[in-house]
């Protein structure tokens, strides 16, 4: 059985619904702040906070689980650098809890859900695995972090682990059963298809002075089903090698804030109204990664890879939603 923590959020929900699709059976683990109890429409639910370690242990008690996937964390960049303490205790202290109840419980996989934010501004365009890490927040600070705090489990514990560093999510569940509800919400294509739908008066572009094609930021956008395929084969990949993993996820290739802008005009068939802004300090120009090292070694490749089809699903879930 594989726990998921957060698994009734954006990602997590559609990772629990690739696994029962795979066959497998899952446990949510969710506090239900940002997670939605209508996304857990797999497996079993549990809710409960990963700062209360005894909840932790009654739920690795009852359940027979061989792989965590953890999700479980505070994700606002700029909440992160206003309250580092709500960061640190949530996404660093509480990964130990999860960490020390499965070593109790004798647990020793974990495919960890981490970030391109731990490189920071980059030096070299696309990002590889053995780029410098140096984090320019304390979001992924404390993601970073938590990956060497896995390093060192491994050493003195023997818990492997698959360290899964994303670029931008983005998308949606084609069947419509999952999506991307977040309150408040901050990703681009979720706030244009919010003004595409008369919800928003319009869509702020930050710089359009950079050193890019049209002047806007260039960032990876790949789709969340990719993302979660990418989880049961990092997975299957700790199952079958005795040794942990640290990978890009990303499409391989970006897409500027105009050009996302005017992709969404031409899915929705609507015009979006734009409002240029200075840029914000600590916005690199480009931010795309390569996944050649997924490719290689979970024989992963992404599916949804052309910007208008991720815009397609996410428009669709964003018409149906449920929650």
């Amino acid at each position: 059985m594989i726990l998921i923590t957060g698994g009734a959020g954006y990602i997590g929900s559609h990772i629990n619904k690739c696994l029962s699709k795979h066959g497998h059976d899952t446990v949510v683990f969710d506090n239900l702040v940002h997670g939605h109890r209508e996304a857990v429409k797999w497996g079993v639910f549990e809710e409960g906070d990963l700062c209360d370690l005894s909840r932790l242990r009654d739920v690795f008690s009852r359940y027979d689980i061989d792989v965590v996937m953890h999700l479980a964390a505070y994700a606002y960049v700029e909440e992160s650098v206003v309250d580092p303490a709500k960061y640190y205790y949530n996404n660093v202290a509480c990964t130990l809890n999860l960490l020390n109840a499965m070593r109790e419980s004798g647990v020793d996989k974990i495919v960890y859900s981490s970030t391109c934010a731990t490189y920071g501004i980059p030096a070299q365009i696309p990002i590889v695995e053995d780029a410098p890490q140096n984090p320019i927040n304390p979001y992924g600070a404390g993601k970073l972090m938590i990956e060497r705090v896995l390093r060192d489990y491994e050493t003195a514990y023997g818990i492997r682990h698959a360290a899964l560093r994303y670029f931008n999510a983005a998308g949606a569940d084609p069947d419509c059963e999952t999506g991307e509800s977040h309150v408040p919400e901050t990703h681009l294509i979720p706030l244009i298809l919010a003004a595409a739908a008369a919800e928003r008066p319009g869509i702020e572009v930050y710089g359009t002075d950079y050193p890019t094609p049209d002047g806007s930021c260039i960032r990876d956008y790949i789709h969340v089903n990719d993302l979660a395929d990418a989880h049961v084969k990092a997975m299957d990949y700790l199952k079958r090698e005795n040794e942990s993993l640290q990978i890009n996820l990303g499409n391989g290739r970006g897409y500027s804030v105009l050009e996302v802008i005017n992709a969404v005009g031409k899915v929705t068939g609507r015009e979006i109204k734009t409002v240029i802004k200075p840029g914000r300090n600590g916005d690199p120009p480009e931010l795309t990664g390569s996944s050649e090292k997924a490719m290689k070694l979970l024989g992963w490749k992404p599916k949804y890879d052309d910007i208008h089809e991720i815009i397609r699903h996410a428009w669709a879930w964003h018409l149906n939603r449920k929650y």
